[in-house]
Protein backbone atom coordinates (compact mmCIF):
# COMPACT_ATOMS: atom_id res chain seq x y z
CA UNK A 1 0.00 0.00 0.00
CA UNK A 2 3.03 2.24 0.78
CA UNK A 3 4.50 1.44 -2.73
CA UNK A 4 0.78 2.19 -4.46
CA UNK A 5 0.99 5.70 -2.48
CA UNK A 6 4.53 6.57 -3.47
CA UNK A 7 3.94 5.19 -7.53
CA UNK A 8 0.72 7.68 -7.40
CA UNK A 9 2.77 10.74 -5.66
CA UNK A 10 6.18 10.02 -8.68
CA UNK A 11 3.34 9.90 -11.16
CA UNK A 12 1.75 12.75 -10.31
CA UNK A 13 5.18 14.86 -10.49
CA UNK A 14 6.62 13.04 -13.43
CA UNK A 15 3.47 14.70 -15.16
CA UNK A 16 4.22 17.73 -13.62
CA UNK A 17 7.65 18.23 -14.88
CA UNK A 18 6.72 16.63 -18.52
CA UNK A 19 4.22 19.33 -18.86
CA UNK A 20 6.82 22.46 -17.94
CA UNK A 21 9.56 20.37 -20.42
CA UNK A 22 9.48 22.16 -23.66
CA UNK A 23 8.53 19.77 -26.94
CA UNK A 24 11.85 19.97 -29.35
CA UNK A 25 9.56 22.16 -31.97
CA UNK A 26 9.15 24.49 -29.09
CA UNK A 27 12.50 24.82 -28.09
CA UNK A 28 13.91 25.12 -31.48
CA UNK A 29 15.92 28.44 -30.57
CA UNK A 30 14.77 29.34 -26.96
CA UNK A 31 15.93 29.57 -23.76
CA UNK A 32 16.62 26.20 -21.52
CA UNK A 33 18.09 27.56 -18.38
CA UNK A 34 18.97 30.85 -16.63
CA UNK A 35 21.17 30.51 -13.96
CA UNK A 36 22.10 34.46 -12.90
CA UNK A 37 23.88 36.36 -15.91
CA UNK A 38 24.13 33.21 -17.31
CA UNK A 39 21.48 31.76 -20.13
CA UNK A 40 21.99 28.42 -22.29
CA UNK A 41 19.81 28.41 -25.13
CA UNK A 42 18.94 25.36 -26.98
CA UNK A 43 19.03 25.02 -31.07
CA UNK A 44 16.99 22.26 -32.35
CA UNK A 45 15.40 21.51 -35.77
CA UNK A 46 16.91 20.14 -38.95
CA UNK A 47 19.83 22.16 -40.59
CA UNK A 48 20.19 24.55 -37.35
CA UNK A 49 23.92 25.65 -36.88
CA UNK A 50 25.07 26.84 -33.49
CA UNK A 51 26.01 30.29 -33.63
CA UNK A 52 29.86 31.02 -33.41
CA UNK A 53 31.53 31.73 -29.78
CA UNK A 54 31.29 35.51 -29.27
CA UNK A 55 28.10 36.19 -31.55
CA UNK A 56 25.48 37.87 -29.98
CA UNK A 57 21.87 36.66 -29.51
CA UNK A 58 18.94 39.00 -28.67
CA UNK A 59 15.65 38.46 -26.84
CA UNK A 60 12.85 40.52 -26.89
CA UNK A 61 11.27 40.51 -23.71
CA UNK A 62 7.71 41.03 -22.74
CA UNK A 63 8.50 44.69 -22.06
CA UNK A 64 9.60 45.36 -25.45
CA UNK A 65 13.29 45.60 -24.05
CA UNK A 66 15.86 44.08 -25.82
CA UNK A 67 18.64 41.78 -23.68
CA UNK A 68 21.88 40.84 -25.62
CA UNK A 69 23.42 37.74 -25.05
CA UNK A 70 27.08 36.44 -25.93
CA UNK A 71 27.84 33.05 -26.86
CA UNK A 72 30.75 31.64 -24.60
CA UNK A 73 30.55 27.87 -25.15
CA UNK A 74 29.11 25.40 -27.20
CA UNK A 75 27.57 22.77 -24.77
CA UNK A 76 26.20 19.33 -26.15
CA UNK A 77 25.51 19.34 -29.93
CA UNK A 78 22.49 22.14 -30.12
CA UNK A 79 22.72 24.09 -26.88
CA UNK A 80 25.14 27.34 -25.96
CA UNK A 81 25.90 28.91 -22.97
CA UNK A 82 25.74 32.35 -23.26
CA UNK A 83 26.41 35.93 -20.59
CA UNK A 84 23.64 38.34 -20.63
CA UNK A 85 24.88 41.77 -20.99
CA UNK A 86 21.91 43.16 -18.76
CA UNK A 87 19.76 41.78 -16.11
CA UNK A 88 18.09 38.68 -16.43
CA UNK A 89 14.83 39.69 -13.85
CA UNK A 90 11.81 38.53 -15.86
CA UNK A 91 13.33 35.92 -18.30
CA UNK A 92 12.04 32.73 -18.47
CA UNK A 93 12.47 29.39 -19.91
CA UNK A 94 10.86 29.13 -23.38
CA UNK A 95 11.72 32.92 -24.63
CA UNK A 96 12.82 32.94 -28.68
CA UNK A 97 15.85 33.87 -29.26
CA UNK A 98 17.44 35.63 -32.43
CA UNK A 99 20.53 34.83 -33.79
CA UNK A 100 22.39 38.18 -35.03
CA UNK A 101 25.40 36.35 -36.88
CA UNK A 102 27.66 38.83 -35.54
CA UNK A 103 29.61 39.79 -32.35
CA UNK A 104 28.72 42.79 -30.65
CA UNK A 105 29.92 45.94 -31.50
CA UNK A 106 31.01 49.60 -30.68
CA UNK A 107 30.98 52.49 -31.97
CA UNK A 108 35.04 54.06 -33.22
CA UNK A 109 36.07 57.14 -34.88
CA UNK A 110 36.53 60.40 -33.28
CA UNK A 111 32.39 60.95 -32.55
CA UNK A 112 33.03 58.28 -29.48
CA UNK A 113 35.37 61.22 -27.71
CA UNK A 114 33.67 62.45 -24.52
CA UNK A 115 30.78 59.78 -25.06
CA UNK A 116 29.32 57.46 -22.83
CA UNK A 117 28.37 53.69 -24.11
CA UNK A 118 26.79 50.90 -22.17
CA UNK A 119 28.46 47.64 -22.97
CA UNK A 120 26.39 46.69 -26.09
CA UNK A 121 27.44 50.22 -27.60
CA UNK A 122 24.89 52.27 -27.00
CA UNK A 123 25.05 55.94 -25.88
CA UNK A 124 23.78 56.38 -22.65
CA UNK A 125 24.43 59.77 -22.45
CA UNK A 126 21.80 61.70 -23.96
CA UNK A 127 23.05 62.28 -27.54
CA UNK A 128 22.06 60.52 -30.24
CA UNK A 129 23.19 57.03 -30.81
CA UNK A 130 26.37 56.13 -33.22
CA UNK A 131 26.74 53.35 -35.87
CA UNK A 132 28.59 50.10 -35.09
CA UNK A 133 28.48 48.57 -38.07
CA UNK A 134 30.97 48.45 -41.37
CA UNK A 135 33.23 51.07 -40.78
CA UNK A 136 31.79 53.11 -38.24
CA UNK A 137 32.35 49.62 -35.68
CA UNK A 138 34.18 47.07 -34.39
CA UNK A 139 33.97 44.08 -32.33
CA UNK A 140 34.40 43.84 -28.44
CA UNK A 141 36.60 40.63 -29.26
CA UNK A 142 39.66 41.45 -31.59
CA UNK A 143 43.55 40.22 -31.93
CA UNK A 144 45.84 42.11 -29.71
CA UNK A 145 47.83 44.81 -32.30
CA UNK A 146 51.50 43.04 -33.55
CA UNK A 147 54.46 44.32 -31.43
CA UNK A 148 55.59 46.67 -34.36
CA UNK A 149 52.28 48.52 -34.14
CA UNK A 150 52.96 49.62 -30.37
CA UNK A 151 54.81 52.46 -29.10
CA UNK A 152 58.01 52.28 -27.38
CA UNK A 153 58.72 56.02 -26.73
CA UNK A 154 58.91 57.34 -23.60
CA UNK A 155 56.92 60.60 -22.87
CA UNK A 156 54.68 61.65 -20.12
CA UNK A 157 51.40 61.20 -20.34
CA UNK A 158 48.10 63.18 -19.97
CA UNK A 159 47.60 60.98 -16.37
CA UNK A 160 50.46 62.17 -14.43
CA UNK A 161 49.58 65.59 -15.66
CA UNK A 162 46.68 65.63 -14.25
CA UNK A 163 47.69 64.01 -11.17
CA UNK A 164 50.43 66.58 -10.83
CA UNK A 165 47.74 69.90 -11.32
CA UNK A 166 45.27 68.46 -8.35
CA UNK A 167 48.04 67.83 -6.76
CA UNK A 168 49.28 71.23 -7.05
CA UNK A 169 45.58 72.84 -6.28
CA UNK A 170 45.12 70.51 -3.17
CA UNK A 171 48.35 72.09 -1.77
CA UNK A 172 47.43 75.36 -2.59
CA UNK A 173 44.18 75.37 -0.90
CA UNK A 174 45.30 73.64 2.40
CA UNK A 175 45.26 70.21 1.40
CA UNK A 176 41.47 70.24 -0.65
CA UNK A 177 41.23 70.14 -3.94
Amino acid sequence: QLNAGYAKYNGGLQAMVTNKLLTAEEAARKVAQIIGPVVDVVFNGKDVELPKIYDSLEITKKDGTLLVLEVQSHIGENTVRTISMDSTDGLSRGYEVVGTGNPIQMPIGADVYGRLFNVIGDAIDGLPELPKTGENGTPIHRQAPRFEDLSTSSEVLFTVLIQELINNIAKGHGGLS
